[in-house]
């Protein structure tokens, strides 16, 4: 009798559900912009519903994302593709995903950038992180976002900033945090801010390396989220 090999790559597999699952939610989220493009715009019951799902839906997105970008990586360090990309377009980018959640919960999202600013990034991976931290602001704000982009001591920084209640000190403590400290027991495992990390540390020039970093105050008195690319 032929023996048959059981064993399982079971890391090999989550990714490829993973994959999977990420491509279903894209398809859902289009499909949930096409609804809300056609219901009538007096009819905000349902139109803040269909908000509501979308915003759901990129949240699980961007971690599906952010597990299976972990997975390529092997936790140690992340590919990434450098090129050169106007910073309006990623900023506009992460603004069109957004437009409906924002416009549904009434907040005032304010744009501060530097015209006509290039860079050598990852645009993909800069957009996702972006996005994870703007979504994150949005949940938590009470009405307005500020998002400021520009250049000092060359670096292209990031700051995003909210009038919510801030960052729990738990989450200011743990902006070093390594993926084996994390606790999923206590339901913010920190996987997002990880992520951000090492999507900056990722970017690099000569000697300087990306960075992140998390305060709270600012001019809205709320969260304070800065990137920083060299």
């Amino acid at each position: 009798m032929k023996n048959i090999d059981n064993s399982i790559d079971f890391a090999t597999v989550l990714a490829s559900a993973v994959h999977d699952m990420k491509n279903s939610l894209c398809l859902l989220m289009q499909s949930i912009e096409n609804l809300t493009a056609s219901i009538d715009t007096k009819n905000q019951t349902t139109r803040h519903h269909l908000a509501s799902a979308h915003y759901e839906a990129s949240r699980l997105n961007t971690g599906l994302v952010q597990l299976l970008s972990l997975y390529r990586a092997g936790l140690n360090s992340l590919p990434v593709n450098i090129d050169q990309h106007f910073v309006e377009d990623i900023v506009d980018e992460i603004l069109a995903s957004n437009e409906n959640y924002l416009q549904h919960k009434k907040i005032n999202l304010k744009i501060k950038q530097t015209e006509n600013l290039a860079w050598f990034l990852d645009a993909d991976l800069i957009c996702i992180l972006l996005n994870d931290m703007l979504i994150n602001a949005m949940r938590y704000t009470k009405l307005n976002i500020l998002l400021s982009v520009y250049t000092e001591n060359d670096y292209l920084v990031f700051t995003l900033e909210d009038d919510g209640p801030g960052y729990p000190e738990s989450m200011l403590a743990a902006i070093d945090i390594n993926m084996q400290h994390f606790d999923i027991s206590q339901g913010r495992t920190g996987l997002g801010l990880f992520f951000a990390r090492l999507i900056a540390q990722a970017h690099t020039n000569n000697e300087k390396q990306g960075n992140i970093g998390l305060k709270n105050g600012g001019s809205l008195g709320g969260s304070v989220f800065t990137l920083k690319l060299p």
